[in-house]
């Protein structure tokens, strides 16, 4: 009789880990059906690799191809998704904003059109949006303001439109802002001056208007800038003293605008410059000659303003561009 209890016991206690590890293969519900939206939207050249109807791979099937799921529980969810240079042609697809435990969303260098939706916001833990390279238009939705936890913002090459939302200074934790290469309007916010963590401001090749002066206010504010590309706008307005408050800048690049006025020598006292773009504006008078003497100062160019006679250039003037690996680090 005891021989029979323990047997059943046994056999029951089978059947609950059995449970147990079905329930840790399953992918929450959501997450399935939003992949699997997305599946039926895109074209041949991503679906022909997602087999199965789990994005989180079942069985003998593996994990969809650019999917990542992880551990919740007694559920498996998606936290990254990579879906780039496969030519996605279509609407950014909406049903991505479901995947509500998405930490990384890579759809950079496809084809995708029309605007940001503006339930985009919902991704609460997303730290990591690329979408660089696409057809995308319209103005920024002001939801992206509510990614607390994104460090690494990807929008350039682009067709977007409007002001740069104010509300990207609500992201603390942002590092890397690209915007370059759309059609943005009006003045940079200077409230992104309150983002301590912010390395990397890219805004060149757009509509931009207003100042420096504008931009860094008293110069208290981007304790952490590193680079700073302003290129090829329309920002008037001198080169301020208070640019020399910016301790961490490496490379400042304003070419390409219609600035004014003579050279703050106080440029001299940024003690990481390495990389100094004045080149084609209205600039005058001479270049402070402490700049030629600049410990890290590789490059300065100043061709095509109203210099002195006799002011020159150093170093060999190139484009800039940061290595995919420096840019995620």
């Amino acid at each position: 009789m005891a021989d029979a209890s323990f047997a059943r016991a046994l056999s029951l206690l089978f059947v609950l880990l059995l449970l147990a590890v079905a329930a840790l293969g399953k992918t929450v519900k959501r997450d399935v059906k939003a992949l699997n939206e997305i599946k039926s939207s895109l074209g041949w050249r991503v679906v022909y690799s997602w087999v199965g109807d789990d994005p989180c791979g079942h069985g003998d099937l593996p994990p969809w191809s650019g999917v990542t799921c992880s551990q919740q529980g007694d559920y498996r969810v998606v936290t990254e998704l990579e879906v780039y240079a496969v030519s996605i042609v279509g609407p950014f697809p909406t049903a991505v904003t479901n995947l509500l435990d998405l930490r990384k969303l890579d759809l950079h260098n496809n084809k995708l059109t029309g605007p940001i939706p503006p339930q985009i916001g919902r991704l609460k833990h997303l730290r990591i949006l690329n979408l660089r390279w696409n057809k995308l238009q319209d103005v920024l939705p002001p939801e992206i303001g509510e990614l607390k936890k994104l460090t690494h913002l990807y929008l350039s090459f682009n067709n977007f439109k409007g002001e740069i939302p104010v509300e990207l200074a609500n992201l603390p934790e942002l590092r890397y802002l690209y915007l370059h290469e759309n059609r943005f309007t009006g003045r940079i916010p200077p409230e992104l001056g309150t983002l301590k963590n912010l390395r990397h401001l890219d805004v060149g090749n757009n509509h931009l208007t207003g100042t420096l002066r504008d931009l860094i206010g008293n110069g208290i504010g981007f304790p952490s800038l590193r680079n700073l590309y302003l290129n090829n706008n329309e920002l008037t307005g001198v080169l301020p003293d208070q640019i020399a408050n910016l301790t961490n800048l490496e490379i400042l690049h304003l070419s390409n605008n219609k600035m004014i006025g003579s050279i703050s020598p106080k440029l001299v006292h940024i003690p990481r410059l390495i990389y100094l773009y004045l080149d084609n504006n209205n600039f005058i008078g001479r270049i402070p000659e402490g700049l030629y003497k600049h410990p890290f100062l590789k490059e300065l160019y100043i061709e095509g303003n109203h210099f002195r006679p006799g002011t020159r250039s150093k170093g060999t003037h190139k484009v800039l561009e940061l290595p995919d690996a420096d840019i995620l680090g």
